[in-house]
């Protein structure tokens, strides 16, 4: 295990290089659905700070603008979605 990432995180990241999991992009429906969670959210959510590699803050942001929401709510999406089992393992 790489001592600066957690079990779990290390598990993410061999299963994403070994292409067990994927990220698809999110259909409307999605879309609509993290819009409205934000939303909710919003109302009661608490502020955090987290440091990113800098590759990884410029692609979220990059992901962001492609769909068209700002890039602290795709990562409170992704974490979300994570959190409640919406990222499924890739089928190979």
């Amino acid at each position: 295990m790489n001592e600066k990432y957690t079990e779990e995180e290390s598990e993410i990241l061999e299963a994403l290089e070994k292409n067990q999991i994927s990220l698809e992009d999110p259909s409307s429906k999605e879309h609509e659905r993290v819009r409205t969670a934000a939303t909710e959210s919003l109302k009661k959510s608490k502020r955090i700070t987290i440091r990113l590699y800098e590759h990884d803050y410029i692609a979220i942001q990059e992901k962001a603008s492609e769909i068209g929401i700002p890039y602290q709510t795709l990562i409170s999406s992704l974490i979300h979605r994570y959190v409640e089992g919406d990222m499924i393992p890739k089928h190979g």
